[in-house]
Formats: structure tokens, C-alpha cells, sequence
């Protein structure tokens, strides 16, 4: 059933082994605070930052991949939410994006797991909620529309409250026989 696909856990990041992790990352792919900085300093910030280089800039919505160096997983894959603004700048748009981007890119790697934080909703200023409706949305139409791929899907978050909203708002998505 593709709702046990998705999983909601209290967690760092930095400490879950995967094939993938999804980093929110900036534009630059430059380190900075908070996921990105804890997924930084787990790969190894030099390494990860030459890789990132290479690559260069990231566009909002859109998502790249890189090694993981010395982190928990095969891959991180870099995704560029937006920054809040009210939300009719095309907010939603571009984070159902970021998600859509960063599974494509874990299935042509082939990774059969992958761990996502809640992107945008921290210093970007994404309301949690909302942020939580289009992340979980977007994963739960990917895997309906690619039923043959086995892939488990792992959201987390540091704190109660904003894993208690994604619980909250799983349950609401799914509730009435949704798949």
C-alpha cells in the first residue's frame, strides 16, 4: 500500500541511512544552516562544497544530485525550494516541484530509499502546514503514478510540533480510502 511508503520520523538528517538525502538547499548550492548545514558537515564540507561548485547553481523548484562523501547515504540530492512571499508568486508551484525533481532524480539513480526534510518551512519561511500538504501530496501522486517502483519515502524533522503537522496532515490526505 503506498501509504506505508511514507514515513514521518523525529530525526537529524545527518544520522538516517539512506541512498538518498534531500538537502534544502539555496540557489548557490552553497552551505548553510540548518538541514543543509547538518547534511554539509555529515558528507564533509570540502568535498561537498567542490562538488557543489562544479555544479554551479541550482534553479528554485528544481533538484541536482552529488555524492554523499562521508554521510549515511549513496547521494544528496540538492533541492531548491522557494522562499515564502505570500504565496502567489508561485510558491506551491515551485515546492511540489522540488519533490517531483528530487524523486526523479532518486529513480534514475536507482535509490529504493529516500529521506526528504520538510523544505522551505524553516529560515524560507514556508508555512509548516501548507508546506506538509505539498510535500506529502506531490510524494503520494509520484509513487500512484509509478506503482512498479519500490521506493520508501522517509520525512523528518527535529522537532515534535512539525512532525506532529506532517502525522496530522498524512492522516487528512489519506483519510476516505485515498491510496
Amino acid at each position: 500500500m503506498i501509504k506505508d511508503q511514507i514515513i514521518i520520523r523525529r530525526a537529524d538528517i545527518a544520522e538516517i541511512e539512506a541512498d538518498a538525502l534531500v538537502n534544502a538547499a539555496n540557489e548557490d548550492l552553497a552551505a548553510g544552516s540548518g538541514v543543509c548545514g547538518a547534511l554539509f558537515e555529515a558528507a564533509g564540507y570540502e568535498e561537498l562544497t567542490k562538488a557543489c561548485r562544479k555544479i554551479g547553481h541550482c534553479d528554485t523548484g528544481k533538484a541536482v544530485i552529488t555524492p554523499a562523501f562521508k554521510a549515511k547515504a549513496r547521494y544528496i540530492i540538492h533541492a531548491v525550494g522557494p522562499i515564502w512571499n505570500g504565496g502567489m508568486n508561485g510558491e506551491a508551484i515551485q515546492l511540489r516541484s522540488c519533490y517531483e525533481e528530487s524523486l526523479k532524480l532518486a529513480a534514475e539513480y536507482g535509490c529504493r530509499r529516500i529521506v526528504f526534510p520538510v523544505i522551505s518551512s524553516g529560515i524560507f519561511g514556508y508555512p509548516k502546514e501548507e508546506a506538509w500538504t505539498i510535500a506529502l501530496s506531490a510524494c503520494r501522486d509520484y509513487l500512484n503514478s509509478h506503482p512498479d517502483q519500490d521506493l520508501e519515502i522517509i520525512f523528518v524533522a527535529r522537532s515534535r510540533e512539525l512532525t506532529e503537522t506532517g502525522e496530522r496532515v498524512l492522516k487528512t490526505i489519506y483519510q476516505d480510502g485515498q491510496r
